[in-house]
């Protein structure tokens, strides 16, 4: 059902491009640095011309290379896409948090066929951004972004994977994240509270975990005998 493509080119200021062709789309798979370090920019460009974009970190890509394998494995497991019988909403779905952002996984199908949309959506502002990946692409997708991964991650793929996983937790009306991250000094977790456009975090080293976990599990003790 697709035709696919795939290439490399070196592109200036010490930045990795990757591009494929899944049926009528073009994407774009660029390596790009910053200040906040190393991410992964995915462009899709439709037949007509029509441009959508996301960003991920190198941990959320890591992550989402990892959920990727699932859907494939669950997409070659369906029946073939009968045009008379369409599902209505979503065949599978996962959705990420990283920081301020959720990035929803959602695998549908129309009488177009069967695709994967990724949404990127900001808790501040409401912004969303999407790409939309053919399902009988995502292997070769998939497959491209891993070794991107694997190529320039500077650790943070791995500590995603291997480390403690990032949480999300909703209180009255206010969103809770917990991020572990890390930077020259060593490990620590972020933990970010947000309603509408505030946001205020708090940062505390590895070496602390377990005094704060201690100190949380007084207060909800005393609570409770109260």
């Amino acid at each position: 059902m697709s035709g696919s493509e795939s290439g490399s080119e070196e592109i200036p200021h010490g930045t990795q491009l990757t591009i494929l062709v899944l049926e009528s789309k073009r994407f774009y798979l660029d390596v790009k640095e910053n200040q906040r370090g190393r991410f992964i920019k995915i462009a899709e460009i439709s037949a007509d011309g029509r441009k959508n974009q996301i960003l991920m970190t190198f941990s959320t890509a890591a992550v989402f290379n990892q959920n990727l394998l699932e859907f494939i494995d669950f997409y070659q497991d369906l029946h073939k896409l009968n045009p008379d019988q369409l599902v209505q909403g979503e065949l599978k779905s996962e959705v990420m948090y990283k920081d301020d952002k959720k990035y929803h996984m959602d695998l549908k199908e129309n009488a177009r066929g069967r695709f994967l949309k990724v949404s990127e959506t900001f808790t501040r502002g409401y912004s969303r951004f999407q790409v939309f990946i053919p399902a009988d692409g995502m292997v070769e997708f998939q497959h491209n972004l891993g070794e991107l991964i694997d190529q320039y991650d500077n650790g943070d793929a791995e500590e995603a994977l291997n480390g403690p996983q990032n949480k999300h937790l909703r209180i009255e009306n206010k969103n809770f994240y917990f991020d572990v991250k890390r930077n020259q000094q060593g490990r620590y977790m972020s933990i970010s509270e947000v309603k509408g456009t505030y946001r205020n975090s708090i940062l505390i080293p590895e070496s602390g975990w377990e005094n704060f976990r201690n100190l949380l599990d007084e207060y909800v003790k005393q609570s409770k005998d109260a």
